[in-house]
């Protein structure tokens, strides 16, 4: 008895564990943990992913990612080149496709009936995404897949990568927030040449902000900027201006051409932001859950803007093209210009006639005054100064302090 006390003894203590004690161990190996968090913490996973492109891969990894991915509330869209709608020269001739992306013509399209947003480098994860979230066109996007894999890489790519954001975007159910990334700006400005504008829109143009410089410079390039070892950070109107305080224009300012190219400035950048706004449409008419959107480009250009209360004006109030053009008209506009022949920043920025351009539409609801810039009110300092970030806010501020001029431009 004693000696069958002890074997038992040991076989409890001292022996491996057997057959039946490694189950549960291979059961929890087995186990995909990542199933046990829960659906809105997956979710807030995906809105910190947001880029469409990785959410499409995300979506080829399971049935559940396949149904969340749609429920996400934040989106961006990378899109890689701008083409044209006008029947002719193929996509892959097309400014700024393939490759790199990197040619100089690729923002050219806004001004040459622009456009029809296309994804090169996006093919496979767009694909996935469009044929996982589309079912019933799951059957012809396999078929149309297929046949590309079978054909040349040219003609694969004028099959498969002519996604359009409304196409990429249609299947999300719930975009609160989307921002959508063009590969340049539109504007093709000399080199040297400094140009950045904010636009914001409801259903037509609300407000828009331009900060122009004939040249960007170094405080220790620049022949005007005072010689010292510790520049202030937080220099003087007076110091930022070098030296200059009374805010007028040089005469020289409209004798050399200068006001002229202010004036093309203006106008390009207010025709980009009507293009941009113009192939808004269809997104907002099929997302009515979006709250914020913005449309900027990777060179920091031009950005658009619109918040909730924009986005609804737009659903109301249909937009009014321009013409046969493919942007929103723009209404009668009021302006008020500041200049500045020399703008130190902190840094050692140096902005060499330095433009801020405010503008509104002349007939602004609420502001209680029509024409003769009435649009524009003594209190708007704040969306003018914080149209940008730094160091160009400071820019912005410094400049509103000098005198400004008024200026009024007819739609169109």
């Amino acid at each position: 008895m004693a000696s069958s006390a002890v074997r038992e003894e040991l076989d409890l203590e001292g022996s491996p564990p057997g057959r039946g004690d490694r189950e549960p161990e291979e059961e929890a190996e087995g186990i995909d943990h990542f199933d046990r968090l829960p659906d809105a913490l997956l979710l807030d996973v995906f809105n910190r992913i947001g880029d469409v492109k990785a959410l499409g891969r995300c979506c080829v990894v399971c049935r559940r990612f396949h149904s969340l991915v749609p429920l996400v509330d934040y989106v961006v869209v990378h899109v890689d080149c701008v083409i044209s709608d006008d029947p002719g020269p193929s996509s892959s001739s097309a400014p700024g496709c393939g490759g790199g992306g990197a040619g100089p013509d690729k923002g050219r399209g806004v001004f040459s009936h622009l456009a029809r947003l296309v994804f090169g480098s996006l093919v496979k994860p767009l694909q996935a995404l469009g044929q996982i979230l589309s079912p019933a066109a799951s059957a012809t996007s396999r078929r149309s897949s297929g046949s590309s894999l079978s054909s040349s890489s040219s003609s694969s790519s004028s099959e498969v990568s002519h996604h359009s954001p409304t196409e990429v975007l249609k299947n999300f159910k719930e975009i609160r927030r989307l921002r959508i990334e063009l590969p340049a700006g539109e504007l093709r400005v000399e080199d040297g040449i400094f140009l950045k504008w904010k636009a914001d829109f409801g259903s037509t143009l609300d407000t828009c902000v331009i900060l122009g410089a004939a040249s960007v410079l170094s405080s220790s390039s620049s022949p005007l900027s005072p010689k010292s070892s510790n520049p202030d950070p937080n220099p003087s109107f007076q110091d930022a201006c070098g030296g200059d305080d009374s805010g007028t224009i040089p005469e020289s300012f409209y004798t050399n051409g200068s006001l002229k190219l202010r004036v093309v400035w203006t106008i390009s950048s207010l025709i980009a932001a009507s293009a941009r706004h113009y192939l808004l449409q269809q997104i907002i008419a099929d997302h009515e859950t979006l709250e914020s959107l913005d449309l900027t480009d990777a060179d920091g250009q031009g950005v658009l803007t619109m918040n909730k209360g924009q986005l609804r004006d737009l659903r109301v109030k249909p937009v009014s093209p321009s013409g046969t053009l493919q942007r929103t008209l723009v209404p009668a506009l009021s302006m008020r210009l500041w200049y500045a022949p020399h703008l130190e920043l902190p840094g050692g920025v140096v902005l060499e006639g330095a433009t801020l351009v405010a503008i509104r539409p002349s007939e602004t609801p609420g502001d209680g005054g029509g024409g003769g810039g009435g649009g524009i009110g003594s209190s708007d300092g704040c969306w003018v100064s914080n149209a940008f970030e730094e160091p160009y806010r400071t820019a912005a501020k410094l400049l509103v302090k000098r005198r400004n001029y008024c200026l009024e431009m007819n739609s169109f």
